[in-house]
């Protein structure tokens, strides 16, 4: 049994250099070090001992310096890469977190972080009675991304008809879901029978909105890897049916993660909502999973178990 201000080996999974083109496992590898579980004096970082790490299409933005859609901090090479997660702090500086809380937010891909931005980056846990891995997903970013997309950007009112691009992913198979809950009749696209995997899929989809249709856009993953990316060529009928196409991210939206929490909740525990994770153990998984994510190898939110607490 550790405790704080014991020194302990650390499992950590480096960032070996910035890539072209599209992430390799080779991107990336293993190595074990050391780290003291103790928030240094003065200081409002906290100490955690990280439980489940999330897989996400744009941190591949972060691999490559020449890009720049993430607002994130690139990379470092040498240094562990980070993302969501779930974890549990251990010894903590923050006047709002103290040892024995659960938190989700940015942490790194290693057993242990001490994480010295805490402002906006970590959300306490106040409910423990769904699986704590819900947090990197339903719960967690991706739910945010499809509750503000189709709550804040599409709304959609019952009866109207929704199309769902990546209906199996992440995000995808949560607005699928909001959209039956609310009345709406619901249409998911994939590249396969099981899952998306790409496609010009926004050209057809132009080609077949109705008049004064609503398109919320948060990502898309088929363009992400290609050298030269697709061009559109039916964008006339954005104009020629009245169309509104808009752009956004979860981090416009996350003053309304408590109304989130109300609805969403809610729908967990009566099993209204069911969310489908594909698991791996261990972060001697983790690079496999994350560059998995780009060839199609996942169905539906992919996380790497690092502890189970």
């Amino acid at each position: 049994m550790v405790k704080v201000g014991d020194e302990v080996s650390n499992k950590q999974v480096i960032f070996r250099d910035y890539v072209i083109g599209s992430p390799k496992e080779s991107d990336m590898y293993l190595t074990t070090g050391t780290i003291k579980l103790k928030v240094p004096e003065g200081s409002n970082a906290v100490l955690v001992k990280n439980l489940y790490l999330s897989c996400d299409p744009t941190m591949q933005f972060d691999m490559r310096k020449a890009m720049g859609p993430s607002r994130n901090p690139y990379y470092s090479p040498g240094s562990p890469i980070f993302g969501y997660g779930v974890a549990k702090v251990l010894d903590s500086g923050h006047p709002e977190l103290k040892a024995g809380d659960l938190v989700w937010g940015i942490t790194g891909w290693e057993e242990y972080s001490l994480i010295t931005k805490t402002t906006d980056t970590l959300i306490k846990i106040q409910h423990t009675d769904v699986p704590l891995s819900y947090y990197t997903g339903i719960l967690g970013m991706p739910g945010m991304t499809a509750y503000a997309g189709f709550y804040e950007v599409g709304t959609p009112k019952k009866g109207e008809y929704v199309f769902v691009s990546a209906a199996s992913g992440a995000v995808g198979q949560l607005i699928g879901q909001f959209a039956k809950l609310e009345g709406c009749y619901v249409v998911g696209s994939a590249g396969s029978k099981e899952k998306h995997v790409g496609g010009k899929m926004l050209d057809a989809v132009l080609l077949n909105m109705r008049h004064h249709g609503r398109i919320a856009v948060c990502g898309m993953i088929s363009q992400y890897n290609l050298d030269e990316p697709e061009g559109i060529k039916n964008l006339l009928h954005i104009g020629f049916k009245w169309i509104q196409m808009k752009g956004y991210t979860h981090r416009n939206y996350y003053h309304l993660y408590p109304k989130f929490l109300d609805l969403v909740l809610p729908y967990i525990r009566e099993k209204k909502m069911v969310y489908v994770e594909d698991i791996v153990e261990g972060l001697e998984s983790g690079p496999a999973a994350l560059v998995g994510l780009f060839s199609g190898r996942n169905f539906g939110k992919q996380v790497v178990v690092v502890a189970r607490e």
